[in-house]
């Protein structure tokens, strides 16, 4: 038989556990903690087989919490704030443009046809370009005030996107325009109005180039 002392030390602790020690041939258990630096008091001594100690400190093993560690915490993304976009600058004919001027013009529409054109009906515009050219999406001036080639957005127009001077018609003179529409039906539903037309101009410091090269 040997003797087996159960000490405490305050608060057991989970990293408190039966230790053993051997001392001419007798076993002696003692609870200890593992940290270190605490006092220990002997409350009681009973003789008790080395197979009984074996068994106490496998049930004190067993009954011990088991000490799992905290998850590691993601890092903190701090959250970007948001981008502002900045405004798409105008491009035309794959090229950026700028408002040049204004000018506040009656805007009329006519359509290819004979009973806009007459005798000129030919799918052809006074530039020479088909009435195809830009998607069908350009207008007559009076070519003193706005040369061929001018680009120019019309309120309600294309999608208010830009389009070319490319035509000019008998009536039209002055600050007058005429927007072009497939149809006669369409045409004569745009009216007259008295419209402000922003007149643009190429803003990457390269010449202006041919209007002709336009389809």
């Amino acid at each position: 038989m040997v003797m087996v002392v159960l000490v405490t030390a305050g608060v057991l602790r989970a990293s408190q556990s039966w230790r053993g020690s051997h001392a001419d041939g007798a076993v002696e258990l003692m609870r200890v903690d593992d940290a270190g630096g605490l006092d220990v008091q002997v409350v009681e001594k009973t003789p008790i087989s080395a197979e009984a100690a074996e068994q106490i400190m496998a049930q004190e093993a067993a009954l011990a919490p088991e000490v799992v560690s905290a998850p590691a915490q993601p890092p903190r993304q701090v959250a970007e704030a948001p981008r502002k976009k900045s405004p798409s600058r105008p491009m035309y004919d794959g090229r950026p443009i700028r408002p040049a001027y204004k000018l506040r013009m009656l805007v009329t529409a006519y359509s290819p046809d004979e009973r806009s054109c007459g005798k000129w009906a030919d799918g052809i515009t006074a530039s020479g370009m088909s009435v195809w050219t830009n998607g069908m999406k350009l207008v007559a001036a009076d070519t003193r005030v706005l040369p061929m080639g001018t680009i120019l957005t019309v309120p309600g127009y294309n999608n208010g996107k830009p389009v070319p001077v490319l035509d000019r018609g008998g009536k039209i003179k002055g600050k007058r325009l005429d927007v072009l529409y497939p149809t006669h039906e369409i045409a004569r539903t745009w009216g007259k109005q008295w419209l402000e037309v922003v007149v643009w101009e190429y803003a990457d410091g390269k010449p202006a180039g041919s209007w002709r090269s336009k389809k």
